[in-house]
């Protein structure tokens, strides 16, 4: 494992890393943000993960319904998702071209409502349905090669917003009608991911309901970053 030692950090950014284990003893950390997947963080002694999630339900109710095994708080989840998503698309239309703006290298809004496009295609259709169609083109799925551009997906795409908000609300719509039908013993099921090598090839062996809280997940954590960064945009602006 790297040593750093009497080091001069000072700015630095670590992205999609893995930290797990790290060590931080002895630090000035002052106005710093920590992003991601964390658990069992402890500060100055002190196990901080479980009053950080407590905090983030407490912000954001549907966290918990997304937890949940009831088919009946999966279907209330979701409609919290959409219609989440569908106040900030009317905000983005209120500002021409800023779909297509990005801050701290970050996806702009445009790019992350594409990454769940590949969200959909991947995790619903591919490992909740068993589908072995191929991805809608303008997905933009995993940086991880050979996905990367694989299974149908077009990199050379810049589809415009109306395109983009067309195929997200067909996905959800398709998303919607099976969790009005879909059953407890359904939800328990391993998931029927084909037998081949698409993305994501870490599914096979789970449940039908781990793979649909990936997509819940994801289109909840992406629609949060969204808001995040047209909130800093729009700071800059004033």
């Amino acid at each position: 494992m790297t040593r750093y030692v009497d080091e001069d950090l000072h700015g630095a950014e670590f992205r999609e890393c893995d930290l797990t284990g790290a060590r931080l003893i002895g630090v000035l950390m002052q106005d710093a943000v920590i992003d991601g997947l964390v658990s069992n963080l402890v500060v100055n002694g002190v196990e901080v993960t479980g009053y950080v999630e407590a905090e983030l339900d407490r912000r954001h109710p549907v966290r918990v319904l997304i937890r949940s095994e009831d088919p009946a708080d999966l279907r209330e989840a979701a409609r919290q998702l959409h219609s989440g998503w569908a106040a900030t698309v009317q905000r983005i239309r209120r500002t021409p071209g800023i779909e297509h703006r990005s801050v701290n290298d970050e996806w702009s809004a445009a790019q992350t409502m594409r990454h769940l496009v590949f969200v959909h295609d991947s995790w619903f259709r591919r490992c909740c349905l068993g589908s072995t169609e191929l991805f809608t083109p303008m997905g933009i799925g995993t940086t991880v090669e050979p996905y990367r551009g694989a299974h149908g997906l077009d990199l050379s795409l810049d589809p415009a917003l109306d395109e983009i908000v067309s195929v997200r609300d067909a996905q959800t719509a398709e998303l919607e009608a099976w969790l009005d039908q879909v059953t407890d013993a359904q939800l328990a099921a391993s998931a029927p991911v084909p037998d081949d090598d698409v993305w994501p090839p870490y599914a096979r062996g789970r449940s039908v309901l781990q793979c649909l809280r990936t997509v819940l997940n994801e289109t909840f954590e992406h629609h949060r970053f969204c808001v995040r960064d047209l909130d800093l945009i729009a700071e800059s602006a004033n």
